[in-house]
């Protein structure tokens, strides 16, 4: 029984597949000291040359800005972008980097809609996360309204919300939701139940991009886990992925 247990493990597993495909992570928390990812500028510029060695030749960082516990506004984000770029300048480290955000979406972020110009990456797209509890009720209206300013909007880790089912997936990207999964979803980190589905969205072609969603070099040292992974190599083959164009 356990050698079928390991050759089962050992069919799921490829050769290693490079980051370098994707050219663009857009989903991580390396802007130090604003939120629960980098504490400081030392683990930042490890935390970049750990992604660099992964093969990304790009980092659209994406601070969390959430009203109960990171009130950050792009200024703070940006200055920090600034920060970063210097020291890597200064240490001759050749990555392009660009800040974002990670938009919690509840009432005070509905309420800015129209009236504060939100940082975005690429076409326009806007990140937004949701509560792992519920996601608010009147989610698809406050979408309308982000469409209506022009935002095309990306929702980091839909595998992660509990609550949502596929026919949930699939409603979402018929009112032109992007979804982004995170690649330690791929490798069962946050629970198999979440491994389970994130398979599924891929293998239903509802995938159009991944990230790291890094916050820690613990975070950083899985990533090569994940390289090897069928559903990794399933998502790059699918042919919707968008990272290489941003």
């Amino acid at each position: 029984m356990m050698l079928k247990w390991f050759s089962k493990k050992k069919e799921q597993e490829c050769e290693p597949l490079n980051f370098s495909v994707l050219r663009t992570d857009i989903h991580s928390h390396f802007i130090p000291g604003i939120d629960d990812g980098s504490p400081d500028m030392e683990t930042t510029i490890a935390l970049i040359e750990k992604m660099q060695g992964l093969g990304f030749e790009k980092i659209i960082t994406s601070p969390h800005v959430m009203s109960d516990f990171y009130q950050n506004s792009s200024e703070i984000i940006l200055k920090g972008l600034t920060d970063v770029r210097n020291e890597l300048k200064a240490k001759n480290i050749n990555m392009e980097i660009d800040a974002v955000a990670e938009y919690y979406i509840d009432y005070e972020f509905e309420q800015k809609i129209g009236k504060e110009k939100f940082l975005t990456f690429g076409d326009n797209y806007i990140l937004v996360e949701l509560s792992f509890m519920q996601a608010p009720r009147n989610l698809f209206e406050i979408i309308f309204k982000l469409q209506l300013e022009g935002y095309k909007v990306v929702l980091a880790h839909p595998e992660r919300y509990n609550y949502y089912t596929m026919k949930d997936y699939e409603e979402f990207i018929s009112r032109g939701v992007i979804l982004q999964i995170n690649f330690l979803s791929l490798i069962g980190y946050y629970s198999p139940q979440v491994k389970k589905k994130t398979e599924s969205l891929i293998n239903s072609g509802m995938v159009s991009l991944v990230g790291t969603d890094c916050h820690n070099m613990n975070h950083a040292e899985l990533y090569i886990k994940c390289q090897t992974q069928k559903a990794w190599h399933d998502l790059v083959n699918s042919g919707k992925l968008l990272n290489a164009t941003l």
